[in-house]
């Protein structure tokens, strides 16, 4: 079992940068696919790119440049680095862990999932 907890959201203004971390808990951490999800109020949650057990990333083409996703297993860690924020990227992030999550299908099959941390861009 792996246990998700995010940090590092907050208030901030319209080109401002912001780095969530996600604390895992687990004593198979590194077997896991880690993705970022966010959702903004009255909208679906959206995938926001994952790094799989062997390190290889699934990024979003609409976010390249701007968020990149990195894991550090040593330290049992996730981060998102996002640049340039904007209003519309105001929403709650979540960390997610999946044992089975496809390569084809990146977004689907995650077992586990922090609680979230609110990111507000005001403009």
């Amino acid at each position: 079992q792996v246990q998700l907890v995010e940090s590092g959201g907050g208030l901030v203004q319209a080109g401002d940068s912001l780095r969530l971390s996600c604390a895992a808990r687990g004593p198979t951490f590194d077997m896991y696919t880690l993705g970022w999800f966010r959702q903004a109020p009255g909208r679906g949650r959206e995938f926001l790119g994952n790094v799989r057990f062997d390190g290889s990333p699934t990024n979003v083409d609409s976010l390249r440049g701007r968020f990149t996703i990195s894991r550090d297993n040593s330290e049992k860690a996730l981060y998102l680095q996002m640049n340039n924020l904007q209003p519309e990227d105001t929403a709650v992030y979540y960390c997610a862990a999946g044992r089975y999550v496809r390569r084809e299908t990146p977004t689907r099959d995650y077992d586990y999932w922090g609680q979230g941390t609110q990111v507000t861009v005001s403009s």
